[in-house]
């Protein structure tokens, strides 16, 4: 095979292996509270979809029609940064919790239970998500048990 050709282009190195791109989003999903702002964030689109007014209504109507639109949106945007930002994901989830409880109010009964529900579902998911911590050598233990003995 010349090194001009393109079997030469095309043979990968030795040892380079190419990543399914299913497994890389797998791996990537499991090091986040994936499912659980993925419920926050359809929480808050099926409360806006059961929105029924129109902007122009909303506007007319005042604040108090305008939250049925902003506490929904705040969900999904909550819900996305806590899969994008799983750092910050206690304030995201206690701010995702007061909008689902809030939407009972402003919202058709929180979207009719279910979105509120979903809501508060993937609120506490990500609330009480924990990052894997790397597990600890067994011969770490051992010394330290041994340096306290002494």
């Amino acid at each position: 095979m010349a090194p001009g050709t393109d079997e030469a282009v095309a043979a990968p190195a030795a040892g380079h292996r190419r990543r399914h791109p299913w497994r890389a989003f797998r791996s990537w999903r499991h090091r986040r509270p994936f499912g659980a702002g993925l419920a926050l964030a359809l929480g808050g689109a099926e409360i806006l979809v059961t929105q029924r007014a129109s902007v122009s209504v909303v506007l007319a109507a005042g604040a108090d029609s305008l939250a049925g639109y902003v506490l929904p949106i705040m969900m999904v945007v909550c819900g996305v940064l806590i899969v994008v930002n799983p750092r910050q994901r206690l304030f995201y989830s206690v701010i995702g919790v007061l909008a689902s409880l809030a939407s009972w109010v402003t919202s058709n009964l929180g979207g009719f239970f279910v979105g509120m529900l979903l809501g508060l579902v993937g609120s506490s998911l990500a609330f009480g998500w924990l990052p894997d911590r790397p597990r600890r050598r067994p011969w770490a233990r051992r010394n330290r048990r041994t340096q306290e003995a002494g």
